[in-house]
């Protein structure tokens, strides 16, 4: 398997009445699938048909298959990547995601984003609910009723609000900080592997990193053991086995970059009705033009050994070039 992102998408749908008695033991079957292609629509629209007479004839027979394929953009597994195409470069493919943001998608060059644990949640222990009950049983007996339960809320929230104090400074100075923590496990690993070459990019949230001594497979084992190493997101590991390739997002989420309103409802599942393209296009505009004063990740350092391969060389070019990592700009 290859990583596919076609030009042309298409839907199919077969649907039949049977009545009663029909010996399948249905009275209706209605299946929908998806067609793609790179050379045109009517090629598209061709394979989806087939797959949709396929899929029907296939749970007629008593094959337990969905009658409808996911409409998500990425990570369905089976099918292709399904957002808008904006550039290629070689094997690489640009496409703009369901918030509008463009991301980097290579068959063979390996990405990784480590997240910043969260902050842990401050519990309401048993010393802080009766320190709070009891300010609030002497202030009822003392003034009030209602100024014993107006004094236990407070108690309550102003030993919640110094706990959760505590906790932040606790979790920015335990094991050198949330940003020595991420690496901690990403240098643990290269201790092991002194031949990986790993580029560290912060990400608003956490750490991004390209491998540049080879190139992968995304189905490899060793991708896996990586993954798993550095405390990789699950769901981006499983997304890459799914659809055959390493992703990278590469302009600013929306939202960061105060954008107030999100990609128009109905406008960001690729492909989209002719009618309703300008309506996206204005949006996409805007994006665009915010998006100029803001990086999505920031270069910051080279891990492991010197090597690279001329493959990796290109890709972290392009990479750079369009997250801007090499320049003094917000993150988001």
């Amino acid at each position: 398997m290859t990583m596919q992102v076609p030009q042309y998408w298409a839907e199919a749908q077969v649907q039949e009445k049977f009545g009663r008695g029909h010996v399948s033991g249905r009275v209706s079957l209605t299946v929908r699938r998806f067609g793609w292609s790179d050379a045109s629509q009517d090629e598209a629209q061709t394979m989806a048909d087939a797959r949709a007479r396929d899929a029907f004839e296939r749970i007629l027979a008593g094959e337990k298959l969905p009658s409808n394929e996911p409409r998500v953009p990425y990570d369905a597994e089976g099918l292709p990547i399904r957002e808008e195409i904006v550039a290629r470069h070689g094997e690489v493919v640009i496409t703009r995601n369901s918030y509008g943001a463009r991301c980097l998608n290579s068959p063979d060059v390996l990405f990784a984003d480590v997240d910043f644990k969260p902050l842990p949640p401050v519990r309401l222990g048993g010393a802080m609910a009766a320190l709070s009950l009891a300010a609030g049983v002497a202030c009822g007996v003392l003034v009030h009723p209602v100024a014993g339960i107006v004094a236990a809320i407070a108690t309550m929230l102003i030993v919640g609000t110094v706990r959760a104090k505590r906790a932040q400074r606790r979790h920015r100075s335990e094991g050198g900080g949330p940003e020595a923590r991420a690496l901690a496990p990403v240098k643990a690993f290269l201790a092991a592997n002194p031949d990986w070459h790993l580029r560290v990019y912060r990400t608003p949230n956490g750490f991004r990193l390209l491998a540049m001594h080879r190139t992968f497979d995304p189905l490899d084992p060793q991708v896996h053991a990586f993954f798993e190493a550095i405390g990789a997101d699950a769901y981006y590991a499983l997304s890459c086995k799914h659809q055959h390739c390493f992703r990278a997002r590469v302009s600013g989420k929306p939202w960061r970059m105060g954008l107030r309103e999100h990609m128009p409802a109905g406008r960001s599942t690729w492909p989209i009705a002719e009618e309703r393209r300008p309506e996206r296009e204005r949006w996409v505009a805007e994006y665009e033009r915010t998006a100029e004063g803001y990086a999505a990740c920031r270069f910051v350092e080279r891990l492991g050994s010197n090597d690279y391969v001329s493959a990796t060389y290109a890709v972290q070019r392009l990479h750079d070039d369009l997250c801007r990592a090499e320049r003094n700009l917000p993150m988001a």
